[in-house]
């Protein structure tokens, strides 16, 4: 449908809804429930550059309008990404996907991002600057702009697809970062990762997760979301892909009113794993309603 269509980094998209990395595998474990060709596209699941087995468990607390996880970026490791799991993907799905990439030096990130720079079937690279859940990893570079910039300096070095930050809400000036990856040649942002939250277990008076913190999400850190995406997204030129608490095709008018180009979707494809495809189907229901002909002229559409 035209009016759904919008433009993400010179890439054009049947749709703004992209499933969030680490909420929806490879793809092909949903491709069995429905066809996932309706999406925009998706971020698959976060790569390193040697395999990782996670955290301790339990890695999820449930919480209320929410969730808390330390996952840790368990995943095979960026080769076997490239041999095992995109030749399976390219079966099921037909479109470009985006590449989550996070790492624990410079180095890694650049590695990592070269090998999937050359994957036909990559179109976008989503560089993780902001897990809050890997000890000595991904936030040190995401709460600091100069840190941040140097990542984003050495994946365009060795990359030619467009590379979109995904960066930390546990900071204090989420547009200074922004702008520092901007300058560094960042072709687009997205936020926002988890907030840092943790539950105790009134029985056993211990943390509920054995990392003792981890990653809040869903819908109560929406207004979070909403409000930093604003910021951001009028402070850059790059396009800001917007996400954090996602579940209604109202919430993504809302991001897209904020600023946002593209919207993600996290948490809660781990309540219903239909609810992108609903999304989907319930926008241009949702965008009559509200007025709207198409979702592109909504884009920062709140001044």
């Amino acid at each position: 449908m035209e009016r759904l269509k919008v433009n993400l980094c010179g890439i054009e998209m049947d749709n703004p809804i992209i499933p969030a990395s680490g909420t929806f595998g490879y793809g092909y474990e949903f491709a069995e429930l429905y066809d996932i060709n309706v999406l925009g596209t998706f971020s698959f699941k976060g790569t390193t550059k040697e395999p990782r087995f996670g955290n301790p468990t339990p890695r999820i607390a449930e919480c209320p309008n929410g969730m808390i996880n330390a996952v840790g970026l368990q995943n095979p490791g960026v080769e076997k990404v490239i041999s095992e799991e995109l030749p399976k993907l390219s079966k099921c799905f037909n479109k470009k996907v985006m590449a989550n990439v996070s790492g624990f030096s410079v180095e890694d990130y650049a590695y990592t991002c070269e090998k999937l720079d050359k994957c036909d079937q990559v179109g976008w690279l989503e560089v993780n600057v902001s897990c809050p859940n890997v000890h000595g990893g991904g936030m040190s570079f995401g709460t600091s702009p100069e840190a941040a910039a140097e990542v984003v300096r050495a994946v365009k070095a060795v990359t030619t697809k467009p590379v979109i930050v995904k960066l930390s809400p546990n900071v204090t000036d989420i547009v200074s970062i922004a702008k520092a990856c901007e300058e560094a040649g960042a072709d687009g942002i997205s936020l926002i990762n988890t907030l840092l939250g943790m539950r105790i277990d009134l029985k056993t008076k211990k943390p509920v997760i054995a990392n003792k913190m981890g990653g809040f999400s869903g819908p109560a850190i929406f207004p979070v979301a909403v409000r930093m995406v604003y910021q951001v997204s009028h402070a850059v030129n790059i396009p800001v892909v917007g996400m954090g608490g996602v579940s209604s095709a109202e919430d993504v008018i809302e991001l897209m009113l904020a600023g946002a180009t593209a919207v993600e979707v996290g948490a809660a494809n781990l309540v219903d794993p239909y609810i992108c495809r609903d999304i989907i189907n319930e926008l241009p229901a949702a965008m009559d309603k509200y007025g709207i002909n198409t979702l592109e002229e909504i884009i920062g559409g709140v001044k």
